[in-house]
């Protein structure tokens, strides 16, 4: 039991020095043991304080809890998990956890790391009678690690152009790859990320015409035999799936001397392109084609990784917010609880997907609702 209390403790620490927002009088709860608690009842599944509480308060785990955390005051209730995770503010509440997720980061040792920020929008958050629609969360997605690296929450998705940079602000992206789409392909973005001693790598469509234009007509036919006399770098990939054959191609081309938009855009090194021609099993054939703009004339390897790792974020983390933790269909209108247990989901999803069990998603969770042992693990982001 000792070594079991020492790894829970463990985590405890990260949350010491996250300023508590309740009046010192009446404090019967310890904030670092109600964090911690809704951290656990997210992980297993649950979708609220409600649930957390009475998760927490079933006779088997409420025994548990006490032998591994200090509750003088035994386990708090749902208006007190609520109450908290509300008046949290939700930068703060997530600067808490930068410690821990340096400690789970540091252990993959990744080399100039790939990290995709896009948006997802949680479609019942609105509420009319307030005049405000549904919440956006704007994430910061390390794609080798499978880590959730920070968030910033908007009103609509357009804020996500001005959601970027702070988000960027609030991470440590030196050293590595930043990989966004088209609506985050701004001149101040990647004067932010540059700016950061970061790399980018921006999806370009229509939003930025005139850019568009000079990249589709470097690819194009006509300028077939002018690409061969540039430095060009190039990655080939195949995969089955979904019942169909995907065949990739990544060029990458360093910036003519008489790119038109040469000076325009902050630290622009090379543009690229990812086509793929997609072969259903009856024959029937289809090509897509996207653009890109890079700040460093990547190998054509790592900017196949890239642009791949970016599309991962719907498959790895959009995707099974919405089917595992079921996102999509949560009704908390008020803005900081929201944002608060959006990021407890992100953080979860990144701590399941750590451990090597080759259970889903889904069955990890519940296996740490039954095995005390096994929520450890995960916590600890330790395996079998």
């Amino acid at each position: 039991m000792a070594e079991t209390t020492v790894s829970l403790q463990s985590i405890v620490k990260h949350f010491e020095s996250l300023p508590d927002p309740r009046h010192k009088i009446n404090r019967r709860h310890l904030l670092v043991d109600v964090i911690s608690i809704a951290v656990c009842g997210i992980i297993v599944g649950c979708d609220g304080p409600t649930t957390i509480a009475q998760w927490a308060k079933t006779d088997p785990k409420s025994k548990w809890l006490k032998t591994v955390l200090e509750l003088p005051n035994g386990i708090p209730s749902r208006d007190c998990i609520r109450r908290i995770l509300t008046m949290l503010k939700p930068e703060a509440f997530q600067a808490a956890f930068a410690s821990w997720i340096a400690s789970l980061a540091s252990a993959d040792a990744i080399v100039q790391p790939i990290i995709a920020i896009d948006g997802k929008t949680m479609r019942r958050s609105h509420d009319r009678s307030n005049g405000l629609g549904p919440l956006h969360m704007v994430s910061a997605w390390s794609t080798e690690n499978g880590l959730t690296l920070g968030q910033v929450a908007t009103e609509e998705k357009s804020n996500e152009i001005t959601a970027i940079p702070e988000l960027i602000d609030q991470l440590d992206v030196k050293g590595a790859i930043v990989t966004i789409d088209a609506m985050g392909c701004q001149k101040k973005i990647a004067k932010k990320i540059v700016d950061s001693q970061a790399d980018y790598v921006l999806a370009v469509k229509e939003n930025q015409p005139k850019l568009h234009e000079a990249i589709t007509d470097i690819f194009s036919e006509d300028r077939e035999d002018d690409l061969l006399h540039m430095q060009v770098r190039q990655h080939e990939t195949s995969d089955k799936g979904h019942g169909r054959e995907d065949e990739h191609c990544y060029v990458l081309a360093k910036i003519p001397d008489d790119f038109p938009m040469k000076n325009a855009w902050p630290g622009l090194k090379a543009i690229g392109m990812a086509v793929r021609v997609s072969t259903k099993p009856d024959g029937a054939t289809s090509c897509d084609v996207r653009y890109y703009i890079v700040s460093r004339f990547l190998s054509g390897k790592r900017f196949a990784e890239a642009v791949r790792g970016h599309w991962g974020i719907e498959n790895s983390l959009h995707w099974v917010l919405d089917v595992s933790f079921h996102e999509d269909q949560s009704r908390t209108r008020k803005r900081f609880i929201a944002s608060n247990l959006s990021w407890l989901r992100r953080f979860a999803v990144s701590l399941l997907k750590r451990h090597p069990s080759k259970n889903s998603i889904v069955g990890k969770s519940r296996n740490c609702a039954w095995d005390n042992d096994f929520l450890l693990q995960v916590l600890m982001a330790q395996g079998v």
